[in-house]
């Protein structure tokens, strides 16, 4: 419930307003004047995190949890996760982990490093390579001198994940994931690997968005370095990776996804509205295919008018057409 409980008067003007986001009581005595309140709007932003805190904050209390854990990237979205999880539950009880492998640029690690002394959060750095050059090592006979392919950049991500849940399983730590809706929504996620979690805490907040948010909390101070909201984005797990080689530039993949997720539009008014039909048909077919993996993925916040999961409910196996 996002608060902002309302009194109004005799005349239908707005007199009393309740906190958003937070717990809040009311007295109002319907026999005595009240002076009017003109203003009530926050902004997308302030609304949007605000939510994303709280959610945060109440999953974790409800649930049992003291601490967040979180695999840092030097990406943006981890960066925004481990922002929010610092205002839910104080920077005292966020942990986070970076997980270089030989494809992790340098600049990666030193922004994230950056990162934790803004937030004065704890980190630990483990490199996944040794584990993963064992791992191909027993896998390359299997393989059969197969050419690499996604199989040995999931293996990555399914380390990372590994290791992540080691430690919320030994210390009882809230795992939170870290992907986003454009992600998630076109399945360009590693099923227990990025996604491992408990809690998908920016599950409903498109890419473009995410850019957003990471604008408004450095409006007063750097706390998000400039460095990670300004490189292209990566998942860096072959060399010179780069998410639009697999994906549209996420100004358009986000409002196509809009579109069909939000709107209901069908793929001629999608269209029109693009103007590529077959980028259109691939970004569809993509959102379609990967239903399996939303089916599997940690529950998510939402704030959004058509979040995943409970929100949006498909058949994981589709077999129609459109039009």
């Amino acid at each position: 419930f996002d608060g902002g409980s309302m009194c109004f008067n005799s005349s239908g003007e707005l007199v009393k307003l309740g906190k958003t986001y937070a717990e809040d009581r009311i007295m109002f005595d319907s026999s005595k004047e009240s002076e009017s309140i003109e203003n009530i709007e926050s902004c997308f932003e302030e609304e949007v995190l605000n939510s994303l805190i709280l959610g945060v904050k109440d999953y974790a209390d409800k649930s049992g949890f003291k601490k967040a854990l979180i695999g840092l990237s030097g990406g943006i979205d981890s960066a925004l996760v481990a922002y929010i999880a610092v205002q839910a539950l104080g920077n005292k009880n966020v942990n986070v982990v970076m997980m270089p492998s030989k494809y992790s640029s340098e600049g990666s690690i030193k922004d994230s490093e950056k990162l934790i002394n803004n937030l004065n959060i704890k980190s630990k750095t483990i490199s996944i390579s040794p584990v993963f050059d064992s791992a191909i090592k027993e896998l390359n006979p299997l393989f059969g001198g197969a050419p690499e392919n996604i199989a040995e950049e999931n293996l990555q991500a399914r380390i990372r994940g590994l290791y992540l849940m080691a430690l919320s399983n030994k210390f009882g730590y809230l795992l939170c994931t870290t992907g986003n809706k454009s992600e998630m929504a076109v399945g360009y996620a590693t099923l227990y690997g990025d996604m491992c979690g408990a809690i998908g805490v920016i599950g409903d907040v498109y890419k473009t968005e995410v850019y957003k948010l990471a604008n408004y909390i450095n409006r007063n101070e750097e706390i998000i370095p400039k460095e990670i909201i300004e490189k292209a984005p990566s998942a860096e797990l072959r060399p010179d990776q780069k998410d639009e080689d697999s994906l549209p530039p996420y100004e358009i993949l986000d409002e196509i996804l809009r579109c069909y997720l939000e709107k209901y539009m069908e793929i001629n008014e999608i269209v029109s509205r693009v103007g590529d039909r077959e980028l259109v048909e691939n970004v569809l077919a993509m959102v379609d295919r990967n239903e399996f993996k939303r089916k599997q993925s940690a529950p998510i916040l939402r704030v959004s008018v058509k979040a995943f999961g409970y929100g949006r409910r498909f058949p994981i196996v589709q077999k129609w057409k459109r039009n």
